[in-house]
């Protein structure tokens, strides 16, 4: 018994040594008191007491609220954001433009309801970018009115659809023939039943001393290859991919009225995200050479069917409903605007100028997306992070402190389409990765050649290049880039990136923000290697500039919030935020007076 005791407690003393050493300080004698002239000590003091946070997101996501790329919402919180960061005192507040985006969508009404066999109201909302209903009143009914009241305007279509329901359960594409002719007009339902099972576990979470030891202990990350994307995916799911091509295709073709998807969540939680729209099957749909995926806010997008998403309860509900024999009806009330005046998409930029004569020219930024779905207020995804971020700059600039370097803070757009604000931007003034152009064979490249008429094989395509970095002016004057985009939760750390040269600098940082005994405000001590992804921080890091995303704690950002109707003001933690916007500010204010920038990490092609 005492000889497992002890090799446990080896086992536990082994695990511990190099989660204690990367990444947590150890505790020793109590601090000395802290000097209230420490600019540290007053960015602490501003943040945690003097905080504006929570108000600027109230006003972000409960006044201006959704902001889909390119919509009015979207315009409104590019100017207002503008006009705040001037109000503070920053410079240089501009929209900036990052290229052609597409059309512009926002809601004016919607309704979804079962009237028969009986009255359900549905919790339901539409895609974003879903076309919306117009039904032409009957000739007969049109000319009535035009008879009853000639001075009466051109009959203008109904954004109400009233219809029977259909269980679409084709299983493969020789099942579809059993629906040809069916759907015309139809509310279609699209999916199979759900099982939803009970929630044993809290939704919300932070991060334990497991995880944090997890992520302190993570190895360098493997460098990126040049394969292409999902290499390992099987026949199964191919097949799967190529049926729901031919199934979305066929419900354009069979004329259906309304797509009806069940949501992903429960419990009232729905998560929504972008129209469908018929694609050509690839295999090869993500890969570096895949075929233009066509999105339903392409200026040139097809004609699509209405679509909306229902709660899972409700979806399945109806299900048994149909397959119990019931003819069910569904009244859906759905007209939407479309703005194609202006197909750009804009990001906010301010700064703060810095005053080294010799360093104002190097720059310092963060930033978080501005972007947000449409069926929430896009409080934590990512409201949260842009609150931060305006809070950290708002700090530095009350306390008049004086930056030797000019620290610039980016708002983005575009984020949920693919990085699509902050990527441009990094393009437009730091630099790209370009594939060179393969060359003819005999200029040291070998092309491909179909086989001649003499019988010789064709020959295989050569290797495509390596991509090159192609350096834009202000390439090496960028210190760092800091990104908060993982929802309310409190920031525990950095994830590095795969940058070890940075670690000793932002460990002594975090020294700053140890928690006194008994005290648990900051809990920020953990610093990983490992990479994390999805968010704009990529943008910089895929060109080799230092660009790092905050280790925060989860709360209810997967399991509730995130792309969701429940992306609420009201799922905000106001500590955490103030904890996040003061750590924020810290590392931007130590970056921008360093005597030199952060360490680069190595990269193939610079």
């Amino acid at each position: 018994m005492i000889r497992r005791q002890f090799a446990a407690a080896l086992l536990l003393v082994a695990l511990l040594m190099p989660y204690a050493a990367f990444a947590q300080q150890p505790q020793g004698t109590q601090p000395p008191a802290p000097d209230p002239n420490d600019p540290i000590v007053r960015i602490k003091d501003e943040g945690m007491n003097r905080s504006q946070v929570m108000q600027t997101l109230s006003y972000l996501s409960d006044v201006i609220g959704p902001r889909l790329t390119a919509s009015p919402n979207m315009k409104r919180a590019n100017e207002w954001t503008r006009d705040t960061l001037t109000k503070w005192g920053l410079q240089n507040a501009h929209l900036e433009s990052w290229g052609p985006f597409g059309r512009g969508w926002s809601l004016k009404r919607f309704s979804a309801q079962v009237i028969e066999p009986q009255g359900i109201p549905l919790i339901a909302y539409p895609k974003a970018w879903s076309p919306g209903i117009e039904i032409m009143p009957e000739a007969g009914t049109a000319i009535t009115t035009r008879r009853r009241n000639p001075a009466a305007a051109a009959v203008q279509p109904s954004s109400v659809l009233t219809a029977d329901v259909v269980y679409f359960d084709a299983k493969g594409e020789n099942d579809l023939a059993r629906f040809k002719g069916q759907l015309k007009g139809k509310i279609v339902l699209t999916m199979p039943i759900r099982e939803v099972k009970a929630h044993f576990e809290t939704q919300g979470t932070r991060r334990d001393e497991k995880n944090l030891l997890s992520l302190a202990n993570a190895p360098m990350p493997r460098p990126s290859g040049r394969g292409g994307f999902g290499g390992n995916r099987n026949a199964e799911f191919l097949a799967l991919q190529q049926f729901n091509a031919k199934k979305n295709q066929f419900f354009v073709d069979e004329g259906a009225g309304l797509l009806v998807d069940a949501s992903r969540g429960d419990g009232g939680t729905l998560f929504v995200q972008s129209a469908t729209v018929p694609q050509p099957f690839s295999p090869n749909a993500f890969g570096p050479n895949a075929p233009r995926r066509i999105n339903a806010y392409d200026k040139d997008a097809p004609k699509i069917i209405p679509q909306m998403v229902v709660a899972v309860e409700q979806y399945d509900r109806i299900v048994r409903m149909i397959q119990a024999g019931d003819k069910v009806k569904m009244e859906v009330n759905l007209a939407v605007e479309w703005q194609n005046t202006d197909l750009n998409g804009y990001n906010t930029i301010a700064e703060i100028p810095g005053t080294d004569p010799q360093l104002k020219d190097e720059i310092v930024m963060l930033g978080g997306h501005m972007d947000s779905w449409h069926s929430g207020t896009g409080a934590t995804d990512n409201g949260a992070g842009v609150a931060v971020g305006m809070e950290a700059v708002r700090i530095i600039q009350a306390l008049g402190l004086k930056p030797r370097r000019t620290i610039r803070i980016a708002l983005w757009s575009g984020e949920e389409q693919g990085l699509l604000g902050s990527r441009a931007y990094v393009a437009q003034h730091f630099g790209k990765m370009e594939t060179p152009a393969t060359t003819a064979a005999g200029n040291g490249a070998s092309a491909s050649r179909p086989g001649g008429g003499d019988g010789t094989p064709p020959t295989a395509p050569a290797t495509p290049p390596a991509a090159v970095l192609v350096k834009m002016p202000d390439y090496d004057k960028l210190a760092a880039y800091f990104n908060l985009d993982n929802g309310t939760g409190k920031i525990r750390g950095v994830y590095l990136q795969g940058n070890d040269a940075v670690a000793s600098i932002f460990r002594q940082w975090l020294t700053a923000f140890q928690d006194r005994p008994n005290e648990n405000v900051w809990q920020a001590q953990t610093l990983s290697l490992s990479n994390t992804g999805g968010t704009d921080h990529l943008a910089f890091d895929g060109i080799g500039l230092p660009g790092f995303q905050f280790i925060q704690d989860e709360i209810e950002y997967e399991t509730r919030t995130h792309h969701s109707n429940m992306d609420m003001f009201d799922r905000i933690q106001a500590d955490d935020m103030k904890q996040a916007a003061t750590i924020m500010a810290a590392f931007v204010y130590q970056t921008a007076m360093r005597d030199e920038k952060l360490p680069r990490k190595p990269m193939a092609g610079r």
